[in-house]
């Protein structure tokens, strides 16, 4: 089992569900996939990169899963595709339903065509850090197996805390607990 954190984001709707509850259907479905899943509050934040579209709600999921990160990332492509999200068809970096990142795969390194762990924008969005120091405040110390949350990851609360003193100007505004 390797511990891993992922950035949920969403700035679309999809069918009857307003952003956030997307987010919080695909927490459901995260569920099913990750062991003893924690989930940070939902914070809202202007877009990046694209800014000529809505704000964002933003969160983190942290948890356990069993298997590689190229089989997650596909597990985390068919959620995103049950929320109507078709990259083919995507402005990158613009709005849409539902976007999962894996940010961290445990202390794993990957450098591939489709996936890059850590995260190659990890330290420098504060809509991930926010919720991800909120993450490790709040359960730092579960442990599944014997492996503890915090020591399962290459990255301390303080050392994310310090990158988010560095982000200031990134406003970030909780929308729920």
């Amino acid at each position: 089992m390797t511990c891993t954190v992922l950035g949920l984001g969403s700035n679309k709707g999809f069918q009857n569900l307003a952003p956030g509850e997307v987010l919080d259907e695909a927490c459901r479905a995260l569920s099913s996939v990750l062991k003893n899943a924690v989930f940070s509050s939902v914070y809202v934040t202007k877009p990046m990169y694209y800014e000529d579209q809505d704000y964002f709600h933003n969160m983190v999921c942290a948890g356990w899963y069993e298997g590689t990160a190229f089989e997650l990332l596909d597990e985390i492509h068919r959620i995103e595709a049950s929320f109507g999200r078709d990259r083919s068809k995507e402005i990158r970096y613009g709005c849409r339903s539902l976007d999962i990142d894996i940010e961290l795969f445990g202390k794993e390194k990957i450098s591939e065509e489709n996936l890059v762990v850590p995260h190659e924008k990890f330290l420098e969005r504060s809509f991930v850090l926010t919720p991800f120091h909120e993450v490790l405040k709040k359960y730092a110390d579960i442990e599944f197996e014997g492996c503890l949350l915090k020591d399962s990851l290459p990255f301390s609360k303080e050392y994310i805390k310090t990158q988010l003193d560095l982000l200031k100007t990134q406003e970030v505004v909780l929308e729920r607990s």
